[in-house]
């Protein structure tokens, strides 16, 4: 029970500091294409931390990718496959082992 509750417990902290913070690197990307900024690059980045958790943060990414250049693109994957690394716990720890 108690080992329930907490795995529950993990899970909501977890989609609430994900949602905290990919929705601010959202925000401020999205402010930053009025402003001087890396915008897009912003926006990339907050869907990505979304995309961990939440299914519409998919799709709206790969609207987001689809719609920049092919140097867009690249910075989405790499920074995709650094997101991975670091926040998805399925992925091995492999290349810190080797540090």
């Amino acid at each position: 029970m108690i080992r329930k509750i907490t795995d529950i417990s993990y899970r909501l902290g977890r989609q609430i500091v994900i949602a905290v913070i990919g929705s601010t690197l959202l925000l401020v990307g999205i402010i930053m294409l009025v402003t001087p900024g890396p915008g897009v690059a912003a926006m990339l980045a907050g869907l990505a931390i979304l995309a961990i958790e939440f299914a519409w943060a998919r799709i709206w990414l790969k609207k987001l990718r689809d719609s920049v250049g092919p140097v867009g693109k690249a910075a989405a994957r790499s920074w995709t496959s650094w997101r991975q690394r670091i926040f998805d716990p399925r992925i091995s720890g492999g290349d810190r082992e080797k540090k």
